[in-house]
């Protein structure tokens, strides 16, 4: 099993600046509500998109 990889806020601003694309990890879209960043999509929405989305798109996924 692979070690998630784990970047600053900082570092996750400038990816999604330059293309990557920001998910929202919670399940229970009340919890993504309450902490949801301008631009994220929720993992639902994000799953809706999985056929689509090109092999080397970066993602970040973020949680509280």
């Amino acid at each position: 099993m692979s070690k998630i990889k784990r970047i600053s806020p900082e570092k996750a601003s400038k990816r999604i600046i330059q293309g990557a694309w920001l998910i929202c990890a919670y399940e229970d879209q009340d919890k993504c509500n309450s902490i949801h960043i301008q631009g994220a999509l929720s993992i639902k929405d994000f799953r809706t998109k999985l056929p689509d989305i090109p092999l080397d798109q970066e993602i970040i996924f973020y949680c509280a």
